[in-house]
């Protein structure tokens, strides 16, 4: 099977999530918690479990095991899930005792993270469990919360999706608005080859005219976009029979009804900007137990 030529994100280098932990604290915390202070002194110590209220797919581990060195007194975390684990309602994800303070401090941001994360996780594997049949890759797209891609793009490959260009300096998909600037796919395929000979080349088709266009120019593959099912069939049928190696990607409003139709017509991958941009929020909360 064809595929894209772009790395995935299998994990989350430690320091980056320190970063990234240590800026949304510091948005919710610009000086002090004036509230909890009122109720707890320093020396106060709590346990609570982290919980989640609906069946989910687990995205987050490794931010959990960064916890301890946000804080400036000991903190124990014990975590019991992995990412990538599909879990029951009311599992017991991690336990953390430390400062009270500290822990109402960090409450609402891992939340909110971990929520949002777990979410896109839990959309992911339920496109991923009905094409797994048709040997078919869900793909993300750049549809990313500003400032969480990695993390966003990760909590897909946690629910068993697969990346699509991190950046727009990761790779070339020359799409309508390049190809009205070239002024036409042809023009735009020798531009890209000029400026950049040995990247991988794909080209966004929105009719059968342009696809015949961007098999003729060999390019590497081609996202066929907002074909219905049938018309990608056919597609898929004449691109291989040009060019049996040509990565063919589907996209466009795909969604959970739709997707199996998608899979079902031979394409390699199949793009969804709706894992990221409309994922829900999973239900969890953190439960003081002493």
């Amino acid at each position: 099977m064809a595929f894209l030529p772009y790395p995935q994100i299998d994990k989350l280098d430690p320091e980056y999530v320190l970063q990234k932990l240590a800026y949304f604290l510091a948005e919710d915390i610009p000086d002090r918690d004036i509230t909890s202070e009122i109720f707890y002194t320093k020396d106060i110590t709590s346990t609570a479990i982290l919980e989640n209220e609906e069946e989910m797919v687990f995205a987050g581990r490794q931010i959990l095991e960064q916890i301890p060195v946000l804080s400036p007194e000991p903190v124990k975390v014990e975590i019991y899930i992995n990412d990538g684990e599909k879990i029951n309602p009311r599992s017991a994800i991690m336990k953390i005792e430390g400062p009270t303070i500290f822990i109402l401090k960090i409450e609402r941001t891992i939340l909110n993270l971990l929520q949002r994360l777990c979410g896109i996780a839990t959309n992911t594997r339920k496109y991923v469990d009905i094409v797994t049949p048709y040997n078919v890759k869900i793909l993300d797209t750049r549809k990313t919360t500003p400032g969480l891609r990695i993390f966003e793009k990760y909590a897909v490959r946690c629910g068993g999706g697969y990346n699509h260009r991190l950046t727009l300096s990761d790779g070339i998909l020359i799409k309508d608005n390049h190809i009205f600037a070239a002024g036409s796919i042809g023009k735009a395929v020798e531009l890209a080859r000029l400026y950049h000979p040995l990247q991988f080349i794909e080209v966004e088709v929105e009719n059968y005219s342009q696809l015949l266009e961007a098999l003729l120019l060999n390019v590497d593959g081609i996202l066929l976009d907002n074909f219905t099912p049938e018309d990608i069939r056919e597609a898929v049928v004449y691109a291989r029979s040009k060019k049996p190696d040509i990565f063919l990607e589907a996209s466009g409003g795909v969604t959970l009804e739709t997707v199996e139709e998608y899979a079902k017509t031979g394409v390699d991958a199949i793009s969804i900007g709706a894992l990221t941009h409309s994922a829900r929020a999973i239900k969890m909360h953190l439960e003081f137990i002493k």
